[in-house]
């Protein structure tokens, strides 16, 4: 199979698909990779080890579309890239549809094989491909919430570990998966005071357990998220139904309530946000205040340290990738249920039912 590797075009998205560890292993399984010249150059890795890995160079992104039977990305097509997409053509990337009803009709439009990282997903309900990145996003939420709580940056100018003699700051995680507990272990780290909130008691048993109780675990639900907003320094909202839009779980009426200058880190942007407030927000602007409260709303968070991302991302993806190019997509969906979660669009029909809902679509029902 003909794969094609190109530079990310979103807004200070430095992370590359493939490392050229990856781009070996293609090809040493007999599959030609065409690679975007400096493509890897934001997270580290230079055209000449892409050259050495046996990746053929193309100067222009258009010329890589055009060769790649498969293309593998990290984010969704946007801009130009929409026109270059051909009819049958596998993008294999995070593609978070049910937040984006006009990116959607495009591509069903095209009538491409649209596999998303986001809802590949195991047996036991794991989402492997999107793991480590909600890994990254959860460790950086806190990170970025301290940013925040600075107050050059509208914050009230809190410290989140405190100091001998003066409280450290109250921190809430609003959910408790990969992302809300790679943050709360950053925040308990930091010498914040903890809260995570969850809906799955056993979950929150966990949560306690591997933490050695030294993170509070509240049950989840309208009053409980009240109230530790109410209470909070920081706020991260890391709530995921896989494929699907996340829920408003911090309302407006919330934000009008939280102490000024505290901070929302919205980390479920991408699936359409957990907070009422929330809008999409890139690197370079990151932030903006609505009723005295900083909202942090990047979508693509783990672009901020794009080397460490694209190497997790590629330690995942890549087995996938391998699958789909060695076997062709029907045969390996076939063989591997939790890849065929991962279709959510095939020749102009919505294959993932939480994606045909977010826009009252049929679903259509695919056997291979």
């Amino acid at each position: 199979m003909q794969i094609g590797v190109v530079k990310e075009i979103k807004s200070s998205e430095n992370r590359v698909a493939a490392t050229p560890a990856g781009v070996r292993a293609f090809t040493a399984h007999g599959h030609t990779v065409f690679v975007e010249k400096g493509a890897g150059v934001g997270s580290g890795f230079q055209d000449e080890e892409y050259a050495r890995a046996g990746a053929k160079l193309l100067d222009d992104p258009k010329d890589v579309w055009a060769e790649g039977d498969m293309i593998m990305k990290v984010k969704e097509p946007m801009g130009p890239e929409l026109d270059w997409i051909r009819t049958g053509q596998i993008i294999f990337t995070y593609l978070h549809l049910a937040a984006n009803r006009d990116l959607t009709q495009k591509l069903l439009d095209k009538k491409i094989v649209g596999i998303a990282y986001e809802t590949v997903q195991l047996e036991d309900g794991s989402l492997p491909l999107l793991s480590p990145m909600s890994e990254v996003a959860g460790r950086l939420s806190v990170q970025m919430g301290a940013y925040c709580l600075e107050s050059q940056h509208g914050g009230m100018g809190v410290l989140l570990s405190g100091i001998s003699g003066v409280r450290p700051a109250r921190v809430t995680v609003i959910g408790g998966g990969v992302v809300g507990y790679s943050a709360a272990v950053v925040a308990v780290g930091i010498g914040a005071q903890v809260s995570i909130l969850d809906r799955n008691p056993l979950r929150l048993r966990y949560l306690e357990d591997i933490s050695d109780f030294r993170l509070v675990t509240i049950m989840s639900n309208p009053a409980n998220i009240v109230e530790e907003c109410l209470q909070s320094h920081l706020v991260i909202g890391s709530v995921l139904i896989p494929g699907a839009r996340a829920p408003k779980l911090i309302t407006r009426d919330i934000i009008r309530q939280m102490m000024p200058g505290s901070a929302v880190v919205d980390v479920a942007i991408d699936q359409g946000g957990c907070c009422e407030t929330s809008h999409p927000t890139t690197h370079e602007a990151p932030t903006f205040i609505v009723d005295d409260v900083v909202h942090y709303c990047v979508a693509n968070m783990p672009g901020a340290v794009p080397r460490t991302s694209t190497i997790a991302l590629t330690n995942v993806t890549l087995a996938y990738g391998l699958e789909i190019a060695g076997k062709g997509y029907e045969k390996a969906m076939a063989e591997d249920p939790a890849l065929k979660k991962g279709l959510n669009l095939l020749n102009g029909q919505v294959c993932y039912p939480a994606v045909a809902e977010a826009f009252t679509l049929p679903c259509s029902q695919v056997d291979f």
